[in-house]
């Protein structure tokens, strides 16, 4: 019969089929002293059925504990590795539900990390204050602790809300082991029934073990991801410490090509041709005006120059959309300004850049303030000492022939000398001609011939420059033949262009420029030439002309309709013909004259230029007959 006990341990056969050979026996009629043998074995196959149950128990706990510290090894993911120790415990306990709480040194409570069994949201989502419901018990105290009945135990502070979330997870027994590191509890692993059950002392060493695992889980991924960023901050700031280096070398080689560049006699252009090839995009250069030097990257806002102003207040490249700008200033007095159109370049180099080139205009400045004062000292001398031996010679030296026709252009301004000054002395220079500075004014003698024009020119440009209205008069000036006479018609030219800028003013038309021969009437009086002929021309002379080709009377006519107060009748009446005759001269004089002939200072300019022409001339046309026209 022991045999029999021995087949039921071999195919693990449960407690009670141990029972089996005793009831067999008892049914065959065997002794007491049988009966007796057989309890005896059966007690002693049931330890042994028992500590092999406690040993393939035991082997799975090493199992899961193996397969534990594996997972460590292989630390990928700190989640899967933490959801596979909870699995585990609830599987190794045979338990409803296992779960983790970590620490939150923030808020100096605990909160649920990863569940395994659980089916309420509420639960899932509780935070345990230090010493509150068992798991706060447990990390506050950094000891063990099993409840069989939860509700009625009353060793820790029980509080509504976590009361509430354990009755609507269903849980009754509970068991809680800390996660330790050193003397630090990080958390807690629990385990827990939804029934009564005592926890044993091997399970409550199978879940501490477990927790250590999780502990020693927890502070490795901490220490690989503290590795991770340590090793990520270093590449950082190896790649951004080769950046830095590769920018400044770029930007110190383009420094040296550029210096290079100003050392070999270029300009601002080729500084900017440096600059677009090593960076890219397009660049512009400004002036202090604003206007550009070189360079195009389309229109401009508003905005574009408040941030070239702030650039020159911080000292650095100012990025506004796809434009990078920067600006330099000399004394608070904007000097120039460079704007590159580019997604993303080294704002190092565009700053060396406007140096460069705030270094090339001052450097232009220096040069065009010296020839200023010469050019400005020879101007003065042909004004003051035309006298003066040399003068001819001097020009020649500064590219200025005296033999070629010249205008003398007087331009009034605001008092903005210096501003003044530099533009004329920088536009005299670019057309060969001389500029000074008297006072209020500055005096430019420029080649040409078309002094309205150039009186025209100068009034607009250097209203831009000052941003305040300049008005220029202007005068051909009468300069020295093959033989070197004549050197005083500078003099006289200022004079006549100082009259003609003078009666602009007075006639309210500042910020204009003209010669004498543009102001009319009034340009006989301020020329020195006194061109009355070229005067009547230019009001009356399509009159006149039309009437030596046809042989009419329409001069005659003119004369006297202005003569009779304008009255066709009576001025029909003083020529002895008709009055339709009348009209149609009158007709035909409008279409000569254009538009606004009877206007009053039109009017004015053309009776005058009559009385001139009686004076001066002896009448032409005759009078066909009556109806002559």
């Amino acid at each position: 019969m022991s045999r029999r006990f021995l087949e039921l341990l071999a195919r693990e056969a449960s407690a009670v089929e141990f029972e089996g050979p005793i009831v067999e026996a008892r049914a065959q009629g065997a002794d007491p002293a049988t009966i007796e043998e057989l309890e005896q074995a059966k007690v002693e196959a049931l330890k042994v059925r028992a500590l092999l149950r406690r040993r393939a128990r035991r082997e799975a706990e090493l199992s899961a504990l193996y397969d534990t510290a594996g997972d460590l090894a292989a630390l990928r993911d700190l989640d899967a590795v933490l959801e596979a120790i909870v699995h585990r415990a609830r599987q190794l306990l045979a338990t409803d539900i296992a779960y983790m709480t970590l620490h939150d040194p923030e808020q100096g409570d605990t909160y649920m990390r990863v569940t395994d069994g659980s089916i309420s949201a509420k639960f899932r989502a509780l935070r345990l204050a230090m010493g509150a419901g068992l798991g706060g018990l447990v990390a506050q105290t950094a000891t063990p602790y099993a409840t069989a009945d939860y509700f009625a135990d009353a060793r820790f502070r029980h509080k509504g809300h976590i009361d509430e979330a354990v009755k609507e997870e269903g849980l009754v027994a509970i068991l809680g082991v800390p996660l330790r590191l050193g003397q630090r509890v990080i958390g807690v692993l629990m385990a827990a029934n939804r029934s009564a059950r005592p926890f044993h002392q091997e399970e409550v060493s199978l879940l501490a073990s477990l927790a250590a695992h999780a502990a020693v889980a927890i502070d490795n991924a901490r220490l690989l991801q503290e590795t991770r960023n340590a090793l990520e901050e270093l590449s950082q700031a190896h790649r951004t410490a080769r950046a830095h280096g590769e920018a400044v070398e770029r930007a110190a080689l383009a420094h040296d090509r550029m210096t290079s560049l100003v050392l070999r006699g270029g300009g601002i252009e080729d500084v900017a041709a440096v600059v677009t090839e090593v960076l890219g995009g397009s660049l512009a250069v400004l002036d202090d005006l604003g206007r550009p030097i070189t360079g195009d990257v389309g229109e401009l806002d508003a905005g574009v120059f408040e941030a070239a102003q702030a650039s020159r207040a911080l000292g650095r490249t100012v990025r506004r959309g796809d434009l990078l700008i920067a600006s330099v200033d000399v004394g608070g007095e904007p000097l120039c300004t460079l704007i590159l159109r580019s997604d993303d370049a080294d704002e190092r180099i565009l700053e060396r850049a406007a140096l460069v080139s705030a270094l090339l205009l001052l450097f232009r400045r220096s040069v065009a303030e010296a020839e200023g004062r010469v050019r400005g000292e020879l101007l003065e001398d042909l004004i003051s000492r035309p006298g003066s031996p040399g003068l001819a010679d001097r020009a020649r030296r500064l590219g200025v022939d005296l033999r070629a026709p010249h205008v003398v252009v007087v331009a009034r301004h605001g008092g903005q000398r210096e501003r003044a000054a530099f533009w004329a002395s920088s536009h005299a220079a670019v057309r060969h001609g001389l500029a000074a500075g008297r006072g209020d004014e500055v005096v430019l003698l420029l080649p040409g011939v078309d002094a309205g024009g150039l009186a025209q020119r100068v009034a607009a440009e250097l209203s831009a420059s000052l941003h305040t209205p300049a008005t220029a008069g202007a005068a051909p000036a009468r300069l020295p033949d093959s033989t070197g006479a004549g050197m005083g018609g500078v003099a006289e030219a200022y004079q006549e262009a100082r009259r003609c800028a003078e009666a602009l003013i007075a006639l309210g038309r500042a910020g204009d420029g003209a010669s004498p021969a543009e102001l009319g009437f009034v340009g006989l009086l301020v020329g020195d030439g006194r061109d009355v002929r070229g005067f009547v021309g230019r009001v009356v002379g399509a009159v006149i002309d039309y009437d030596a080709r046809r042989g009419t009377a329409l001069t005659d006519t003119l004369a006297a309709y202005f003569g009779t107060g304008g009255s066709p009748s009576r001025t029909a009446e003083a020529m002895h013909i008709h009055v339709n005759t009348v009209t149609q001269r009158l007709d035909r004089i409008g279409k000569l004259l254009g538009d606004g002939w009877l206007e009053p200072e039109r009017a004015l300019e053309i009776q005058l230029a009559l009385r001139l022409h009686r004076l001066g001339h002896t009448s032409t046309a005759q009078t066909v007959g009556s109806d002559s026209i």
